[in-house]
């Protein structure tokens, strides 16, 4: 097979075999037939490979799950309910109570929350750091416990290009896995993994999927993270499982360990599984994928244009522009664009912010973001308003920043939209 990824996006994943279905099927079972009990006691051993409950795994999620591996230069992958289960999944699959790891402050709302609230009162510690401080600043954070580091390829809201190749540096010379949350870039214009990175999440509710129909997650290892190498940061994965009678994942399944520690634990134990009809809707939002991307980034730098130079609009953050402070990362790491979303605000603060996009006609104001229709929202007042000021001033998310997420309109006709709301305030 062709290894471009416009290929990829239709052939990965499923192989169809003769006679059998040419598009993925959708397994709607929560169950299989076995003919023996040894049969299943084998599956529930980890000694053979197949399907017995749909908790767990489901054909139809496994080949929507291999293709974005495929399109992610990895391993293995595996599909979630949302990305926040993915990078919940991500981030406990190798920390447990009395760990700590580090992650960007500028990651999407939800996350720093599930970081700094929740998953602090199971007992693991996250440090939040400005990515964009020198190396020599961020290793000063790494503690004896940490055991990750996590950021965003495109920061949601932000707009920030993280510098992967940076933190690789300071993961990996502190013995841990790098996990970038490539949701908002997607495999078609980044493939952390190829920059060194060891784990990606998607939220698949965004370009991914890109109609908003199905909400969901995947997390791809690129299996190149040496467990046993630091056998002893990671007991999780180099010691024995006793609720496997034993097994040792990383000797039992080596460059398969942290999937399958990560579906046979955590999907078996907390259930957050994708449902087999959102799997078929990612498969076939990706078959598109690579077209829409490009018409995304095509039109999401029209009108990044367009409100750089009026005279309302007090500033704009889009990685693509020429003047950017992150033009240069994206030069580096989103050669082919970056993505549909950019952020920008009006003059005269956040009340003119929120007047304005009130005004727009074509824009809906939603809590989604990356997908075929444009949408709009206010992260100080949606999406990050549970953060204090001083956690959204750690975060770069200014009271009157609007996140605009560019669809697959006509650009003239997003650009008089919000050329008319503009005339209006």
């Amino acid at each position: 097979m062709s290894t471009q990824i416009e290929t990829k996006c239709l052939h990965a994943g499923y192989e169809p075999g003769n006679g059998e279905p040419r598009q993925l099927p959708i397994w709607q079972s929560t169950t299989w037939k076995y003919a023996t009990s040894d049969d299943m006691g084998a599956l529930f051993d980890l000694e053979a490979e197949g399907y017995f409950y749909t908790r767990l795994q489901n054909p139809t999620n496994d080949m929507a799950a291999k293709k974005i591996a495929a399109l992610e230069g990895g391993y293995a992958g595996m599909l979630t309910s949302s990305g926040q289960a993915a990078n919940f999944f991500a981030v406990f699959n190798i920390c447990e109570a009395g760990d700590h790891f580090i992650a960007s402050s500028s990651i999407y709302g939800g996350t720093y929350n599930l970081f700094m609230v929740t998953m602090a009162k199971m007992g693991i510690e996250c440090t939040f750091v400005d990515q964009t401080l020198p190396e020599e600043e961020l290793a000063k954070y790494f503690k004896p416990n940490t055991k990750a580091v996590f950021g965003e390829t495109i920061t949601n809201p932000t707009c920030s290009v993280l510098d992967i190749e940076k933190f690789v540096r300071l993961a990996h010379s502190h013995g841990v896995p790098l996990i970038v949350d490539n949701t908002f870039a997607t495999p078609v214009n980044c493939r952390p993994i190829e920059w060194g990175a060891d784990i990606v999440t998607h939220s698949t509710t965004k370009y991914i999927d890109g109609h908003a129909v199905s909400v969901g997650g995947a997390i791809v290892d690129s299996g190149n993270f040496d467990w046993m190498a630091h056998a002893e940061t990671f007991p999780g994965l180099t010691t024995p499982d006793e609720s496997y009678h034993g097994i040792v994942y990383a000797e039992k399944f080596g460059k398969g360990a942290y999937i399958t520690k990560a579906t046979a634990q955590l999907m078996r134990d907390f259930g957050c599984i994708q449902s087999p009809q959102n799997a078929f809707y990612v498969n076939t939002g990706l078959e598109s994928l690579h077209v829409r991307i490009q018409r995304h980034c095509e039109n999401a730098l029209a009108v990044a244009t367009f409100l750089k130079g009026h005279e309302k609009v007090a500033w704009v953050h889009y990685p693509d522009l020429p003047d950017d402070e992150y033009h240069e990362l994206a030069k580096k790491y989103l050669p082919k664009g970056s993505s549909g979303v950019l952020c920008f605000a009006v003059k005269g603060g956040r009340d003119k912010s929120i007047e304005f996009m009130d005004k727009l006609k074509l824009a809906t104001i939603a809590t989604h973001v990356a997908d075929a229709r444009t949408c709009l929202l206010h992260p100080a007042s949606h999406t990050h308003r549970q953060l204090s000021e001083q956690q959204l001033i750690e975060a770069g998310i200014s009271p009157d920043l609007i996140r605009y997420s560019v669809g697959l309109e006509n650009a003239d006709d997003l650009i008089a939209d919000l050329a008319q709301g503009l005339d209006v305030i």
